[in-house]
C-alpha cells in the first residue's frame, strides 16, 4: 500500500527433494530430509541481527557499524571463526545477541552520561567582547569585495545573453532567408549554377522570342548591424538585376501635327509618368518592374524591326527611342520607349511649360496585348500536329483541279499583319473617330436650329465604332421633321447610312463631314 510501511513476504521453495545422484539405469538418489531440529536451526542462521526493523531508512546506517565492529576483531579470528565447524546451531544466534546486548549498554551509558550533570558538567566559556568586533575599513573593503564578484559575475551572465541574442538573430536571419527564397521560388523560375542562385525574368517561356538573357541574380542581405535594431522593412534576401532593365520604363503613342525639323526629336523629359509606391516586397516590386522594362524593350524592337522591314509610300522613321509613322498628310505617329533609371533628375528650374499629357493608354494597353497574343501564338505553332505529306491549313489547300486555291489566295492567307501595322490602323481610327466627335460637336454648338444629337454606341471595335446622329427641328412636329444617320467610322473612311438604306461613304476629310452635315440641314427645313 502506498500509506503503510513495505510489508516483507518470505517465499519458500516447493517440498521437493533434490536430486543427489542419477545412475547410468536412470535411478535418481534423493537427498534425505531435514529433521525438524535441523530445519529450525537452518531457519535461525538466516536470521541477520545487524538490520533493524526499520532496516529501509537506517540501513545505510547499519553497514559502516557493521564495519566499525567488524574492524576490531582481528582477521585470524575471522579465518579461524570463518572455517571453525560449527560446535553447536544455535551457536551463531548466541553471539549476535551477545553483541547486540554489548551495543545496548554501551548506548546506555552514553544516554546517561549526556542526560544527568553528575557525570559531566559543561560549563560556557568567557568570551573577549572586542574580539567578535571587526574595523570599519575591513568590512567596507569586504563589502566592496562582495561587490565586485557580484558585478563580474552579472557582467559574466549578460555577456553570455547577448551571446545568445546575437545567434539567435543570427539563427532568424537565416530562417527568414529560407522563407523568403522558398516564396521567391514559388513566383519566379530559379536555377542554382554552381555557388549562386539564378533566375529568368523573360518571357521564353510564354514564346518570347527575344535574345536578352533576362537573367537576375539572388543574394543574401547582409547590410544590417545585428548590434542594432531590425528595421520593419528589412528584407533578408535581395536580387541583383542587370544594368540595362534597372528603374521603370512605358510606351508612349500619342498623334500629334507633324513637326518641321525631325533632328528635334528624343528623349528629352519624356519619362513624366509618376512613379507610385506599390505594396509588396522589395525583390518583388523589383522584379516587377524589370520584367516590364523588358517586355518594353521587346515591343519597342518589334516594333522598329517592322518599320524598318515595311515598305510604304511614306517610309516609317526610327530615331533614337522613338518611331514615327504619318498615318494622314500633317500628322505623326510617335511611339516612344521611355525608360527612366532612377540617375537622372528633372530639372525643375526649366523655362518649359508643362505639355498636356497626349499619351493614348488605350493603343499601349493594346500593344502590350497584342505581344501577348503573338507569344502565344509563337508558342502554339510549335506544338500544333499537322500532317505527314501536306501543309496544315484548310483542305482547299491540299485539294488539286479547279476548287483549290491559287496562288494570290494562297499567298494572301499566309500574309499576316504586324504589330506596327495593327497600331497604325487603331491610331488612325482613334483619330478619325475624335475627329467625327469634335466635327458633330461644333456644329451642334454653333447651330441652334435644328437640334443635332450624337448618340454613340458602346459596343466598338479596334477598327470600327459606330454613332447615330439625329437631326430634328423645335416644335411640335419634330417627331415628323426630323433625320436620322448611321455613321460607321472605319480605318480610313466614314459610311453613312440614312434611314432608308442609302450608303454613302465619306473621306477622312474633317472638311467633307461637315460639309455633309451642313447639307442636312436644308432638307429638314424643307
Amino acid at each position: 500500500m502506498s500509506g503503510g510501511p513495505a510489508v516483507r513476504i518470505s517465499i519458500e521453495s516447493s517440498c521437493e527433494k533434490q536430486v543427489q545422484e542419477v545412475g547410468l539405469d536412470g535411478l535418481e538418489t534423493y537427498v534425505p530430509p531435514l529433521s525438524m531440529s535441523q530445519n529450525l536451526a537452518k531457519l535461525a542462521q538466516r536470521i541477520d541481527f545487524s538490520q533493524g526493523s526499520d532496516s529501509e531508512e537506517n540501513g545505510v546506517d547499519s553497514e559502516p557499524r557493521d564495519g566499525e565492529w567488524g574492524k576490531q576483531e582481528p582477521e585470524e579470528e575471522e579465518d579461524t571463526v570463518k572455517f571453525q565447524p560449527s560446535l553447536w546451531p544455535w551457536d551463531s544466534v548466541r553471539n549476535n545477541l551477545r553483541s547486540s546486548l554489548t551495543e545496548m549498554c554501551v548506548l546506555y551509558d552514553v544516554l546517561s552520561v549526556v542526560k544527568e550533570k553528575k557525570y559531566m558538567a559543561l560549563d560556557p566559556v568567557s568570551q573577549d567582547p572586542t574580539a567578535g568586533k571587526t574595523p570599519q575599513v575591513f568590512q567596507l573593503m569586504s563589502k566592496k569585495k562582495s561587490l565586485a564578484t557580484a558585478a563580474q559575475l552579472l557582467l559574466k551572465g549578460a555577456e553570455k545573453l547577448s551571446k545568445s541574442v546575437a545567434e539567435n538573430q543570427e539563427n532568424r536571419r537565416q530562417r527568414d532567408f529560407n522563407t523568403e527564397l522558398l516564396r521567391l521560388r514559388s513566383q519566379w523560375k530559379l536555377r542554382k549554377v554552381g555557388d549562386k542562385i539564378l533566375g529568368d525574368l523573360s518571357y521564353r517561356s510564354a514564346g518570347s522570342l527575344f535574345p536578352h538573357h533576362g537573367t537576375f541574380e539572388v543574394i543574401k542581405n547582409t547590410d544590417i548591424d545585428l548590434d542594432k535594431k531590425i528595421p520593419e522593412d528589412y528584407c533578408p534576401l535581395d536580387v541583383q538585376i542587370p544594368s540595362d532593365l534597372e528603374g521603370s520604363a512605358y510606351i508612349k503613342v500619342s498623334i500629334q501635327k507633324q513637326s518641321p525639323d525631325i533632328g528635334d526629336l528624343g528623349t528629352v523629359n519624356l519619362f513624366r509618368r509618376p512613379q507610385k509606391n506599390k505594396p509588396g516586397t522589395p525583390w518583388h516590386i523589383k522584379l516587377e518592374a524589370a520584367q516590364n522594362v523588358l517586355l518594353c524593350k521587346e515591343i519597342f524592337a518589334q516594333l522598329s524591326r517592322e518599320a524598318v522591314q515595311i515598305k510604304s509610300q511614306i517610309p516609317h522613321i526610327v530615331v533614337k527611342n522613338q518611331i514615327i509613322s504619318q498615318p494622314f498628310p500633317g500628322l505623326q505617329l510617335s511611339i516612344s520607349l521611355c525608360h527612366c533609371t532612377g540617375d537622372k533628375k528633372i530639372n525643375r528650374s526649366s523655362p518649359e511649360k508643362p505639355k498636356p499629357d497626349d499619351h493614348l493608354y488605350v493603343l499601349e494597353h493594346n500593344l502590350h496585348q497584342m505581344i501577348r497574343e503573338f507569344h502565344k501564338q509563337q508558342l502554339s505553332s510549335v506544338v500544333m500536329p499537322h500532317p505527314a505529306s501536306a501543309p496544315f491549313g484548310h483542305k482547299r489547300l491540299r485539294l488539286a483541279g479547279p476548287m483549290a486555291y491559287d496562288k494570290a489566295e494562297i499567298s494572301s492567307l499566309q500574309q499576316s499583319e504586324g504589330l506596327l501595322e495593327k497600331i497604325i490602323k487603331q491610331a488612325k481610327h482613334i483619330f478619325l473617330r475624335s475627329r467625327t466627335a469634335r466635327t458633330i460637336d461644333c456644329l451642334a454648338s454653333r447651330i441652334e436650329d435644328p437640334q443635332i444629337q450624337a448618340h454613340w454606341s458602346n459596343i466598338n471595335d479596334v477598327y470600327e465604332s459606330s454613332v447615330k446622329v439625329l437631326i430634328t427641328s423645335h416644335g411640335y412636329e419634330q417627331i415628323c421633321k426630323s433625320i436620322q444617320l448611321q455613321l460607321n467610322i472605319g480605318v480610313e473612311q466614314i459610311r453613312v447610312v440614312h434611314r432608308d438604306g442609302r450608303a454613302i461613304t465619306l473621306s477622312h476629310q474633317e472638311q467633307e463631314l461637315q460639309d455633309f452635315l451642313l447639307s442636312q440641314v436644308p432638307r429638314l427645313r424643307l
